[in-house]
């Protein structure tokens, strides 16, 4: 008789027990501290994710790791739990329907044009709205401006660099390619660079959208919030929802992700196009 050699169970035989108390109280200090409402499912994210964060401490368990959390309020580690914890998966010109929509509604915007990213990861989108405000403003471009923002300073970091490999861009068209990034040579072969001019236009800073000041004052045109809704709950969803609205002039456009749906929120909002919304006229107070 063949006897199989005994097998480890998955959890027996990583470096670290989550529990399910642990796994509980990680759901609960994200959505707390992000609004990030983490499902059931969420769970071999959280340890792959968190458990790297245990090595780098030289710590044994997540229990030690959360009360270290619990304990420090306004520890650093809370800023590096928050970056393992979001997921940034973007490209340039993602869900592209939206920037023809973007560069027709801008024409008709007074000078100066300003349109918020609110989720700018590593910086993709905010450039892409960059480059469709120069191709549709011509020399009115000048004046116009992208405020990118993101809760997770890794990634902002990577956005201002404004340095991508050539895979990344591998599927914009070359007459952007040529107009819009610069070639990397020598050490910066196979990569490029967002020139200077678009660059410029781009201002990146840090807004956790469940703070309570966002420190923005910009009436905007515009408010690019793709794919970061279906990480809150329906609750905190239409509490920023409503904190929009007297950021954005009259007839401003908000333009959700392709999985994002607010249809449920009656104000401000009214749906315009495919997960394009435009202001009710009499929620707009122009930045005031």
């Amino acid at each position: 008789m063949t006897i199989k050699p005994s097998t480890r169970s998955a959890a027996s035989a990583r470096d670290f027990l989550l529990t399910d108390g642990d796994f509980s109280r990680v759901r609960a200090l994200i959505h707390q501290r992000a609004g990030i409402a983490l499902g059931e499912q969420k769970r071999e994210m959280v340890y792959s994710r968190l458990s790297r964060r245990l090595r780098e401490l030289g710590m044994n368990d997540f229990t030690s790791y959360l009360a270290l959390l619990e304990a420090e309020k306004d520890s650093a580690e809370w800023q590096a739990f928050t970056n393992a914890l979001t997921t940034n998966l973007t490209a340039f010109f993602r869900e592209a329907h939206h920037f023809p929509l973007l560069a027709e509604h801008v024409k008709k915007c007074a000078a100066p044009v300003t349109v918020w990213c609110s989720a700018a990861s590593t910086g993709e989108e905010p450039y892409s709205i960059a480059m469709t405000l120069i191709e549709a403003l011509g020399s009115r471009a000048a004046t116009a401006s992208v405020i990118a923002t993101d809760i997770d300073t890794q990634v902002l970091e990577k956005a201002a660099a404004g340095v991508y490999t050539m895979e990344q861009v591998s599927k914009l068209p070359l007459e952007r390619l040529k107009r819009f990034f610069l070639k990397g040579s020598g050490a910066r072969a196979g990569q490029v660079r967002i020139r200077p001019e678009v660059a410029a236009m781009v201002k990146f800073g840090q807004v956790n959208l469940l703070d309570t000041q966002w420190g923005l004052k910009e009436p905007f045109d515009a408010i690019f919030c793709r794919n970061v809704m279906i990480y809150f709950d329906k609750p905190t969803q239409n509490r920023i929802l409503q904190r929009f609205a007297p950021l954005m002039k009259a007839q401003g456009l908000l333009f959700a992700g392709h999985s994002e749906n607010f249809s449920y929120a009656s104000q401000p909002f009214r749906l315009r196009g495919q997960t394009v919304y435009e202001l009710d006229p009499r929620q707009a107070k122009g930045g005031a």
